[in-house]
């Protein structure tokens, strides 16, 4: 297909406001379907975590023809954690379609992905969704996206961007708010009409970047990216060589090339500059890489994707339980996984500690929790840490990462989280009324957020909606006081029983229930005072001739409160590890004899 005819896009937006439906509906009016074929909603997300949670984890390739063009389209994550998807996957397209929801506007992360396109030079189509929502607020949203796009220094050409009034889940969209749009035939148009195809000479040598690294069990690594400038063919010996190391240069041969149509890859002979393609038989291909002729090599700079900003721990599990559930247990099994994970995840990093443990760093919980509850779907046996951020030194200051989060909460509850957040050393930056609601924003150092969520939602009664991006570092701001409450920590090895657990139960809240097999130094609930305390679960009844089991009232246990991997992983103190097994998530003390650990913490306290 000739340069002109293709368009290549990705769309950019928040987290829930309706990237993957749209695209969705793109798919069904693009012609991709059969008339009679049952299709599932949210079809670009493939992976398990990504239909149970609602949001999309990994960048997806698709495209759709309409009208003799192909229209090439991206569906990037909207989580400010897996933005480093999102920095990389910008330099396959030539346009995005920013899209806002009506009732929220822009958030944190709109501003995050907005400002990469626009460095990159984009053309930007703005897409209003949701506009059927009854809280929509079509005309102040408008203002906020053009005040947004002041605010990041666009230039003419991007304040002047095309706007497209549409309901994603009804599939329509029209050129004004108040126009009662059929079908998605205006957005349709205007990519074609706005967006540049793509640059570059066909003839010229080869030249192709590889963003994104798919995987399949019978072929191996799948390398995707955009032809920057020549022509790929099947079968072509090629050479993989590396910007920023010109010392790596390995010949290799192009085994299968594919299309992207609708949700498959179709195999194709060749294809010229512009069209993204993906293609296998480089067993070792990693992204950054550029493919060029063997003849004349020529790499390409690949976009520097931000540092990360918190670290955990992870290490083999050496509780008394190891072993028992995992498949996959050895140092070994976590350092191969961990290696594997880096090939495809850029902005994650990791780095050695001794023989048994390893130094995993990301942009946030949400990026390591999905790491983790993957890991542990495999198979996987290990431990982690508490999380901790990653400081920068500048200009010979300690600095520490600031999030800017913004805030959606009914209006009896702003006093109550301007008072936590200030607790955390966030300062208040502005506060908006959003109909009957209230718009708070913070600055805020990303380590006073760490288990911050659920008292946020316990705070708005479950109403309140908050989100975070990186915006700067700053001087570290002092003490955080991370937790408020000790943890009842078992004293012996055995069952927990209805018994034992009727008399700790009023010394805080318990997190298992009876009958769960427990181990000396576990943590089983949450005290109600400052201080961790032992208990016995275990305790039984002692019965007699005089006292029989059944004569006392029966016990009357509260339901113990399940932590999900999340909760779990903002409960964790200092001194505490998270043991993760396919089945099951324990915490624990890292010292687990109890008289050890009372000694260390007399030796602290000195």
């Amino acid at each position: 297909m000739t340069q002109d005819k293709i368009r290549n896009i990705a769309i950019i937006a928040h987290v829930d406001h309706g990237k993957t439906t749209l695209v969705d509906q793109m798919l069904k009016q693009g012609g991709v379907y059969r008339e009679n074929q049952v299709v599932a909603e949210r079809v670009m997300d493939s992976g398990d975590l990504e239909r149970e949670r609602g949001i999309t984890i990994l960048a997806k390739n698709t495209a759709v023809h309409y009208k003799g063009y192909k229209i090439n389209i991206v569906d990037t994550p909207g989580h400010a954690d897996f933005s480093g998807e999102v920095e990389r996957i910008l330099k396959m397209v030539d346009g995005v379609l920013l899209l806002v929801d009506a009732a929220e506007g822009p958030m944190p992360q709109t501003r995050f992905v907005l400002q990469k396109a626009l460095e990159l030079g984009h053309k930007v189509i703005v897409v209003v969704n949701k506009i059927d929502r009854p809280d929509a607020r079509v005309h102040e949203v408008m203002d906020e996206v053009l005040e947004l796009l002041l605010d990041l220094n666009a230039t003419e050409e991007q304040f002047d961007s095309p706007t497209i009034f549409c309901s994603a889940r009804q599939g329509i969209s029209s050129y004004g708010p108040d126009d009662p749009g059929t079908d998605l035939t205006p957005l349709f148009d205007t990519i074609v009409s706005y967006i540049d195809p793509p640059k570059g000479d066909p003839t010229g040598p080869l030249q192709l970047l590889v963003s994104s690294i798919d995987y399949n069990e019978f072929v191996g690594r799948i390398a995707i990216g955009r032809i920057e400038r020549g022509t790929i063919r099947q079968n072509q010996e090629v050479l993989v060589t590396d910007y920023h190391d010109p010392s790596k240069k390995e010949k290799a041969k192009i085994v299968a090339l594919y299309e992207f149509t609708g949700l498959g890859k179709n195999p194709i002979q060749e294809a010229s500059a512009g069209e993204i393609v993906a293609f296998s038989g480089i067993s070792d291909i990693t992204i950054g890489r550029t493919i060029c002729p063997v003849e004349q090599p020529d790499p390409l700079p690949f976009v520097k994707i931000s540092d990360p900003t918190i670290e955990m721990t992870f290490s083999i599990n050496d509780s008394p339980f190891a072993g028992r559930e995992g498949k996959y247990v050895t140092s070994r099994n976590l350092r191969d996984r961990l290696q594997r994970e880096l090939l495809k995840d850029v902005s994650l990093h990791v780095s050695e500690v001794g023989t048994d443990s390893f130094n995993v760093a990301g942009r946030g919980e949400m990026h390591l929790s999905i790491l983790i509850e993957t890991m542990r779907r495999e198979g996987y046996e290990f431990q982690v840490s508490t999380p901790h951020v990653l400081n920068k030194e500048i200009d010979g200051k300690l600095c520490e990462p600031i999030e800017r989060m913004v805030a959606d909460v009914p209006e009896n509850s702003v006093g109550s989280v301007i008072d936590k957040i200030s607790q955390r050393k966030g300062e208040l930056t502005s506060m908006t009324p959003v109909g009957s609601r209230m718009r708070l924003e913070f600055l805020v150092p990303t380590r006073g957020l760490f288990g911050y969520r659920n008292e946020f939602l316990t705070d708005t009664r479950g109403e309140g909606i908050m989100a975070s991006v990186l915006d700067s570092y700053a001087p570290v701001k002092g003490d955080i006081e991370r937790r408020q409450t000790g943890s009842l920590v078992a004293f012996e090895t055995g069952d927990a029983t209805a018994y034992g657990l009727g008399g700790v139960q009023d010394r805080g809240v318990l997190f298992i229930g009876p009958g769960v097999e427990v181990y000396a130094g576990m943590i089983v609930g949450q005290c109600n005072r400052n201080e961790d305390m032992s208990v016995n679960v275990c305790k039984k009844k002692q019965l007699t001739n005089m006292r029989a089991a059944g004569s006392d009232e029966a016990i009357r246990l509260a339901p113990p409160k399940i932590l999900s991997l999340e909760q779990c992983m903002e409960y964790l103190a200092d001194d505490e590890l998270l043991e993760v097994t396919p089945k099951s998530l324990r915490m624990r003390k890292r010292i687990l004899d109890h008289s050890a650990r009372m000694r260390a913490v007399m030796k602290n306290r000195q």
